[in-house]
C-alpha cells in the first residue's frame, strides 16, 4: 500500500555510491530554488547521504517557501532553511558564500502571456547568481527540450549536438545555460549543466499524466510518439554527484533513463493494469524530444528503478492514494507553447 511517507522515504534513501561520492564533495551544499517539485526531496536525500557518511556539513535550502509544509518537512529532516526571494538583489547578495551550489530556480508554466516573468527567472537571475557566487561549484538544472526534435532513428540527442530551442520557455532555458557558461569562461567557475528529460515522481510526471488521462477517459496525444524519463530518486542522486563533474569550461550531462519509451505502449501497458482501454488522438510523428544519457550512465550507472517498474508503481499509486500535484509536464507539446 502506497503512502506519501513511503514514497518520500524511497526517493530520499541514498545509495552506497552517493554516500561515497558525498565524502569527496568538500564543504557545505546550498540548493537555490529548493521549494520546487524536486528540491525538497533532493535536499533531504543530500542530508541523509551526509549523515550516512558520518560527515559534519550542512545542506542549506534556499527558497521563498510559499509552502509552509515544505519548510517544515526540510527542517524536520535537519536541512537548514534560508527564506529568500532570489530576484531581490539585496536578499540574493546577503546569502552566505557556499562552495557547492545546486541551482534549481526556474519557471516553466506561464510562458504564454507571462514571457517577461519567465525570462526574468530563467535568464536574468542566473547572471546575477554567477556574479555573486563566481568561486562556487555549480550544478545547474536545465532541460533536454533545448535540443531540436530528434528523429527516433537517431536514438536521442547527445551533449555534443547543437541546441535548437523552440518557443520562449526553452529559449530562456538556453539563456540560463549561457549565463553560467559565461561565468565558467570569464571567472573559471566550475559548472555542470544538468539537462534533465524527464523526472518521474508518482505525484507528477509523464506517467502520471498518461495514467490520469486513462482513468478520466481523456484522449492521449501520440503526435509526440516517444519519451525518455528517469525515476526522480535517481535524477536527484545524479544531480548531487554531478558536483564532482563540474568543471571549467563547463561540463554538460544529459540525464534520463536508458530506454526510449513509446507513449502508445506505455498507455496500453498501464491501461491493462487499470482495466481501461486508452483513447488516443493525433498521428505519430517521426521525431520527439528524446535525449541519450549514455555519458551520465557511464559515470553514475543505470537508474535504480526501471521503466516497467515505474509504470506498475504509477498505477498502484493512483489506485492507493489518488494524489497528484496537478502539474502536467506537457510532454506532448511540439511547438514550444507552455
Amino acid at each position: 500500500m502506497w503512502t506519501v511517507e513511503k514514497l518520500e522515504d524511497l526517493e530520499t534513501t541514498p545509495s552506497a555510491a552517493l554516500i561515497e561520492d558525498m565524502k569527496k564533495i568538500e564543504g557545505d551544499i546550498m540548493v537555490l530554488g529548493a521549494g520546487g517539485k524536486m528540491g525538497v526531496t533532493l535536499c533531504i536525500l543530500a542530508k541523509r547521504a551526509i549523515d550516512a557518511a558520518g560527515l559534519n556539513k550542512r545542506v542549506i535550502a534556499v527558497s521563498r517557501f510559499s509552502s509552509e509544509a515544505a519548510r517544515n518537512e526540510l527542517t524536520s529532516k535537519g536541512v537548514d532553511i534560508i527564506s529568500c526571494d532570489l530576484q531581490d538583489q539585496a536578499q540574493l547578495n546577503a546569502l552566505p558564500e557556499i562552495p557547492n551550489i545546486i541551482f534549481m530556480a526556474g519557471l516553466k508554466f506561464g510562458t504564454d502571456g507571462g514571457e517577461w516573468k519567465t525570462w526574468g527567472m530563467n535568464a536574468t537571475l542566473p547572471a546575477f547568481v554567477v556574479e555573486k557566487f563566481k568561486k562556487s561549484r555549480f550544478v545547474v538544472f536545465s532541460s533536454g527540450n533545448i535540443y531540436p526534435l530528434c528523429p527516433l532513428a537517431d536514438g536521442g540527442s547527445l551533449e555534443t549536438d547543437k541546441t535548437g530551442p523552440i518557443g520562449e520557455y526553452t529559449m530562456s532555458v538556453l539563456a540560463r545555460e549561457r549565463a553560467f557558461e559565461y561565468g565558467a569562461n570569464k571567472y573559471g567557475t566550475k559548472v555542470c549543466i544538468f539537462r534533465l528529460n524527464y523526472a518521474i515522481e508518482l505525484r507528477y510526471g509523464i506517467l502520471c499524466d498518461i495514467a490520469t488521462a486513462i482513468m478520466e477517459h481523456r484522449p492521449i496525444s501520440i503526435a509526440t510518439p516517444a519519451v525518455t524519463f528517469i525515476w526522480q530518486g535517481s535524477a536527484n542522486e545524479d544531480a548531487i554527484r554531478c558536483l564532482l563533474a563540474a568543471d571549467s569550461p563547463m561540463e554538460i550531462m544529459n540525464v534520463t533513463g536508458p530506454e526510449i519509451i513509446s507513449v502508445k505502449q506505455a498507455a496500453e501497458t498501464m491501461g491493462k493494469m487499470l482495466g481501461i482501454e486508452p483513447i488516443f488522438k493525433g498521428e505519430p510523428q517521426k521525431d520527439a524530444y528524446i535525449v541519450n544519457s549514455q555519458k551520465a550512465m557511464s559515470r553514475f550507472g543505470y537508474p535504480s528503478v526501471s521503466a516497467g517498474t515505474l509504470m506498475q508503481w504509477q498505477v498502484e499509486w493512483l489506485r492507493d492514494t489518488g494524489i497528484t500535484l496537478g502539474k502536467p509536464t506537457h510532454f506532448e507539446e511540439r511547438h514550444g507553447s507552455y
